[in-house]
C-alpha cells in the first residue's frame, strides 16, 4: 500500500468529526514526516510495520481515543507540548486566558495552579522571558510532566508538587492564571468525545463546577502583590458566578472575555493598589 492509498482508506475508515485531520496527524506521526510530505511522497510504498502501527492507531481513534494521546503530543500557542493521560490535553479556548494574562502581566512573578502539561505556564514565560515562573500540581506525574515540557521548550520554571497553594504557601505573585476544574458532575457531555479519556479529577469540580474556582478566588488575595491580577477560565455560563466571586473577595477592574464562540470564558480581576492614595 502506497502513502497515499493509506491515507485515503485512512479518511474513509476514521470516524470523526474531523477523519482528514485526525488521518493526517496520524500518518505524520507514524511516519515521522510532514504533512507536505503526505502529498509529495504519496507514491512511497508503506512497509508492513508502518500499515500495521497506522491501523492499531486508527483502531484506538475509532473507540475515541484523543489524537493528542495515542500521538503523545499537542500544539499549544506557538510550541508542542507533550501530553498524557495524566493531565486535561490543552485546547485552543485556553489560549484566551493566555492573551488575557499577557496583557495584565508585563514582568515579575507569576503563578500557574494546576499546570498540568505546563502549556499555559510556557506560553507565558516565553512571551515574558525575564519573568519568573511557577507552577503548582497535586498529580505526580503532572509534575513531572510539566518539568519535562518546560525543558523541551527551553523555559526556567520552578514546578510544585502539591494542591493549589499549598507548596507555595510562603510566597506572593504579581500574576495568578489558572484552568482549573470547572465541570458540573452531572454535565452529560463527561461522556461524548475526548473528554471521556481526560482524567476526571481535572475536568469536574463540585456543585455547578464551582468548588475549585470558588477556593482558586478566595485564596487569591493572600498571595498577591498590591495591584496583582488573577485570571482564570471558566466554563461558557459560569461568567457571572465567577465575577460576584472576585467581587466578593475584594477583586476591583473585574471583567470577563468572551471566546471566538461569544462565550464568556476567562475572567480576571485586580488587587487594589496599596500605594493608591498616599502622599507624594
Amino acid at each position: 500500500m502506497t502513502l497515499g492509498e493509506c491515507r485515503t482508506w485512512l479518511i474513509k475508515g476514521i470516524r470523526s468529526e474531523s477523519p482528514k485531520a485526525d488521518a493526517d496527524a496520524l500518518l505524520c506521526f507514524v511516519l515521522g514526516c510532514t504533512r507536505t510530505e503526505l502529498i509529495t511522497e504519496s507514491s512511497r510504498a508503506l512497509t508492513d510495520a508502518e500499515t500495521e502501527r497506522l491501523e492499531s492507531c486508527a483502531e484506538r481513534r475509532n473507540n475515541g481515543e484523543p489524537i493528542a494521546y495515542i500521538t503523545g503530543t499537542r500544539g499549544f500557542w506557538d510550541f508542542e507540548v507533550e501530553v498524557n493521560s495524566s493531565t486535561l490535553i490543552p485546547r485552543p479556548e485556553t489560549e484566551f486566558l493566555v492573551e488575557t494574562a499577557l496583557g495584565l502581566f508585563r514582568g515579575g512573578t507569576f503563578l500557574d495552579l494546576g499546570t498540568g502539561t505546563g502549556a499555559i505556564l510556557i506560553a507565558i514565560a516565553r512571551e515574558r522571558p525575564s519573568a519568573k515562573a511557577f507552577g503548582t500540581d497535586v498529580v505526580s506525574e503532572a509534575v513531572r510532566l510539566a518539568r519535562r515540557n518546560c525543558d523541551a521548550n527551553r523555559v526556567r520554571a520552578d514546578i510544585r508538587e502539591g494542591s493549589w497553594y499549598e507548596p507555595v504557601s510562603d510566597m506572593k505573585f504579581d500574576l495568578i492564571v489558572s484552568n482549573p476544574p470547572y465541570i458540573d458532575p452531572d454535565d452529560h457531555h463527561l461522556e461524548e468525545g475526548d473528554v471521556r479519556f481526560e482524567p476526571r479529577t481535572a475536568l469536574v469540580s463540585g456543585h455547578s463546577g464551582l468548588d475549585d474556582l470558588r477556593h482558586i478566588i478566595g485564596a487569591a488575595p493572600r498571595h498577591l502583590n498590591s495591584a496583582g491580577h488573577l485570571a482564570v477560565e471558566h466554563g461558557w455560563n459560569q461568567g457571572f458566578a465567577v465575577r460576584k466571586l472576585m467581587g466578593d473577595a475584594g477583586f476591583t477592574d473585574v471583567r470577563s472575555v468572551r471566546d471566538y464562540g461569544g462565550h464568556e470564558r476567562v475572567t480576571y480581576g485586580t488587587m487594589p493598589d496599596s500605594r493608591a492614595g498616599t502622599a507624594e
